[in-house]
């Protein structure tokens, strides 16, 4: 769908800490730059993305790769969807073939989705725009909230008529499946079973988009001058495939800049409050939406800003219900602000009366930090009561306590002790225990959860033990090296525990591996040989085209040899094979294109069109440190590419030696098998297999040094 040279200018376009810094606030640190991963919750920035490499990884979860792969994990797309996506950012036309029937049905399911609430935006839109009742109902409120037509457009605002029916009937016209409006909760089925209904009919529209700009969901407000007989002031769309209501926060997509650039945002309620102030000229402002903050919506605002200012209404309505949520704001080492509107006053009115300048600097005269905040509200309302003032210290200090750092928890102890007129060292020692007690209850759910998983562990390895058995007593195999099944691959692009993307280029050939071995497929990420046979693939993606050494050829001529042709020689001299398949692509790859003109193997790997072999080669071009060229004392360091000639070789002995020792000792496993056990001719070709193993060991162990020095 998409050829290699467009490929290729989608990648150099696409800077990876320019894609990176539309999700993540990166800082500079040396070489390269930092920030809190988003793809899961840290304190401590572990994501770190290397300019000069073009990759990103987290170094505590794991994740990251090249711009592809990042816009692939963080929006859920497919690598084709992925490129698509980043040359619509770059401005890259993308020729393509019309997409067959079939190819149109295999589209994903989430795309699906996006693609029918995008539609839905632009008619609630249009309606608003087009239609009588839209300009007379809905653009009339919209105004009389005091709504320019710029702020209109930018929120993407629409109306839908009180016809129950007419977007599911105009989408179904257009071609839009019944069955995905359902699925998106545009529209509903009646009890009948037959009749389907708009949800947000009679309603004005406000679109939910998430952090890239898609349309994830709606929110419908009634207008009671129009529709008659409904009580639900507000109506929003249903959990779907797309859309989790915890995960996402109203506004984040227009604010994140502004965010970011005054390392501040706003905390407010409803979608009017958002979209006043960002009329008002206070653009880094979200909305929770109505719902209590989740962990998952706070990640989203620690992306950008640890600072966090939280908008109350005036008459204080809701504030104890809703700051204990806020506890979970602290736990993430936020900073967080409280400000109280005047009396009789929201986010939307007083922003409806001031303007930017005004507004921020109220803000500035007003907010007060949290924990102060709450300890004045508390002890209002506990007065002299002693139990209650007992509970508004346990409270306090319960909040305290969640703060990750001990200098800011002290600050809060002294000044809590001030306000409350208590002995500092009594609420150290309540602090203190509430802190061991979160760790003793950490402790235990880590623990519970290794038993888990070492439970599933042991039930994985069970089942696969029980089908290895099943595949050698059904295999009649008559290899004359390896005459059972053992563990077979068969290396295609549908191979491994997770499918490969939808995107598969044009004319890219299958890959066809028979490699056969007794050690299982899978479960040897941890395994010694495993750990060995990765550094090798990590010398042959960052330096397969080095020399790492010259040998004559057979009229006496020295030829030089290149890391990828020295591992591939001496792997295929000992009739050893990497056990990893996507591995094996990689050798194979690099053997065919490392005496191409211009070929440079790390560049080659990290925009390679199969996406299973860029992200190995963008996680395997990942360094979690990077040393400077000199010693403190002055004395230079020797990196890896200035002693290839030592370290390859080194890292292939090891390997060779670790991977036969596992292969010996499942070859010896598969012998205990009843079915084999039982038949004397597989048991004297599997004795005979261990033989040839042992003899090759001991060929590479007694020839160990010349090996390393001399191929002929």
């Amino acid at each position: 769908m998409i050829d290699q040279a467009t490929i290729d200018r989608i990648l150099d376009a696409a800077q990876i800490v320019d894609v990176v810094s539309d999700f993540v606030t990166l800082r500079k640190r040396g070489v390269n730059y930092v920030g809190l991963c988003p793809f899961h919750n840290e304190k401590t920035p572990s994501f770190s993305v290397s300019p000069s490499k073009g990759v990103c990884k987290c170094f505590s979860c794991g994740k990251g790769g090249n711009a592809v792969h990042f816009i692939m994990e963080h929006e859920q797309l497919s690598y084709y969807e992925a490129l698509k996506w980043l040359a619509k950012k770059y401005n890259i036309e993308i020729k393509e073939r019309e997409l067959t029937k079939e190819e149109k049905q295999s589209q994903s399911l989430r795309e699906s989705l996006f693609l029918v609430n995008q539609f839905a935006a632009e008619y609630f839109q249009d309606v608003l725009y087009n239609n009588i009742d839209g300009q007379s109902i809905g653009m009339t409120y919209f105004r009389q909230r005091g709504f320019r037509d710029d702020i209109i457009k930018k929120f993407q605002l629409g109306y839908c008529t009180e016809a129950k029916d007419a977007l599911a009937r105009t989408a179904i016209q257009k071609g839009y499946k019944q069955e995905l409006l359902l699925k998106t909760g545009l529209c509903y089925m009646k009890d009948d079973g037959k009749t389907i209904r708009d949800r947000f009919w009679g309603r004005v529209i406000f679109p939910v988009h998430n952090i890239t700009g898609k349309v994830v969901a709606f929110g419908g407000r009634v207008l009671s001058a129009a529709t008659k007989n409904v009580q639900m002031k507000y109506v929003n769309s249903p959990e779907s495939e797309i859309y989790h209501k915890s995960k996402e926060l109203y506004g984040i997509y227009f604010a994140k800049q502004s965010i970011i650039r005054q390392d501040r945002c706003f905390l407010v309620e409803g979608y009017t409050d958002v979209i006043s102030m960002h009329q008002s000229g206070i653009e880094n402002v979200v909305a929770s939406s109505g719902t209590a903050l989740t962990s998952d919506q706070i990640r989203l605002i620690h992306r950008f800003t640890n600072n966090i200012t939280v908008l109350y209404d005036g008459d204080g309505a809701g504030i104890k219900a809703s700051i204990r949520g806020i506890d979970m704001l602290l736990e993430e080492g936020m900073n967080i602000k409280v400000c109280l509107l005047p009396d009789g006053e929201d986010p939307d009115s007083f922003a409806r009366k001031h303007n930017a300048t005004e507004y921020q600097a109220y803000i500035n005269n007003n907010e007060v930090d949290f924990i102060r905040f709450k300890t004045n509200l508390l002890m209002e309302e506990a007065g002299k009561d002693p139990i209650k003032r007992a509970e508004l210290i346990s409270s306090i200090v319960k909040s305290i306590s969640v703060i990750p750092d001990s200098i800011v928890r002290s600050v809060y102890i002294r000044e809590c002790s001030q306000l409350l007129k208590m002995d500092e060292k009594v609420l150290v020692d309540a602090t203190a225990k509430l802190i061991e007690q979160a760790v003793e209850n950490k402790a235990k759910e880590e623990e519970r959860k290794k038993q888990r998983e070492e439970y599933n562990r042991r039930q994985e390895i069970a089942a696969q033990a029980e089908n290895q058995t099943t595949a050698i007593g059904k295999n009649e195999n008559t290899d004359n090296n390896i005459n059972i099944t053992q563990t077979e691959y068969t290396a295609s692009p549908t191979e491994g525990d997770t499918p490969l993307p939808e995107y598969i280029p044009e004319e890219t050939p299958q890959i066809i591996d028979t490699y056969s071995s007794y050690i299982p497929a899978q479960g040897n990420e941890n395994k010694v040989f495993y750990k060995q046979e990765e550094n090798l693939v990590k010398m042959i993606i960052r330096y397969g085209e080095k020399i790492v050494c010259c040998v004559q050829d057979e009229e006496g001529n020295e030829q030089p040899f290149t890391v990828t042709e020295y591992i591939a020689y001496n792997l295929k001299v000992d009739d050893i094979q990497f056990h990893n398949p996507i591995h094996r692509r990689i050798l194979k790859e690099a053997e065919e294109n490392v005496r191409k003109e211009n070929f440079v193997s790390e560049k080659y790997f990290l925009s390679n069109p199969d996406p299973e072999i860029s992200k190995v080669a963008a996680d395997m071009s990942s360094d979690r440190y990077q040393l400077s060229n000199y010693h403190s004392k002055g004395q230079k360091i020797i990196t890896d590419e200035e002693r290839l000639y030592e370290l390859v070789p080194r890292l292939l002995m090891d390997f060779k030696i670790s991977i036969l020792k596992e292969e010996m000792k499942h070859t010896l496993q598969a012998l205990n098998d009843p079915a084999i056990a039982s038949n004397p001719e597989k048991c004297a070709e599997i004795m005979t297999h261990f033989r040839d193993l042992t003899e090759t060991q001991n060929m590479i162990l007694r020839d160990a040094g010349d090996r390393t020095t001399s191929l002929y």
